[in-house]
């Protein structure tokens, strides 16, 4: 192999290893991107959840009010 061949070798390689180390950023990436979704998902089901407890705490006090 000479040199300019080594040289093509050798940047293919490096554009090889940039590429998987981009598909691997862009997995990390989409998997946090689906966990915050998932937390978030899950606070407002919880809040969700508050409000309507809340609500019924209110109905109920106004019905023993009367």
């Amino acid at each position: 192999m000479n040199q300019s061949q080594n040289v093509s070798h050798q940047a293919g390689q490096a554009a090889g290893q940039a590429q998987e180390k981009g598909s691997n950023m862009m997995d990390k990436a989409s998997n946090i991107a689906q966990s915050a979704k998932e937390s978030c998902q899950e606070a407002g089901q919880q809040m969700k959840a508050k409000a309507q407890e809340t609500v019924d705490a209110l109905k109920s006090n106004d019905g023993a009010n009367k």
